[in-house]
């Protein structure tokens, strides 16, 4: 399950941005940038991918965490706590660093059948 208000607010700041699809995935609502997963609200959380650099950079911020929804942590995306994003401003400066650094990413094609 998923935040509806977080996927709400998701949608307000993301819906019709070029090369963004809406997606359900995780159990949770979110974002693909051309192919590639760039955000998504999981629980009352946001996991934002965005480098493995960008998130050694964030090691101080005490609503960051390492985005392990398996029993095992994915390098490069990162958790943000709801009280990390309760505020818009901030939730749109980790949509932002996501959106940057997919948009570096090289485009996805459509899977082989």
């Amino acid at each position: 399950m998923y935040d509806a208000g977080l996927a709400e607010r998701l949608r307000e700041m993301m819906g019709g941005m070029p090369d963004m699809e809406e997606s359900t995935m995780f159990g949770g609502f979110g974002y693909l940038m051309n192919g590639h997963i760039c955000v998504f609200a999981w629980s009352d959380r946001l996991v934002i991918r965005i480098g493995k650099a960008a998130v050694a950079s964030l090691d101080n911020d005490p609503h960051i965490g390492p985005m392990d929804l398996t029993g095992r942590v994915m390098r490069g995306w990162a958790t943000v706590s709801a009280e990390g994003i309760a505020e818009d401003d901030d939730l749109q400066r980790y949509v932002e660093m996501a959106i940057m650094f997919c948009a570096s990413l090289p485009v996805k094609g459509p899977k082989n059948p």
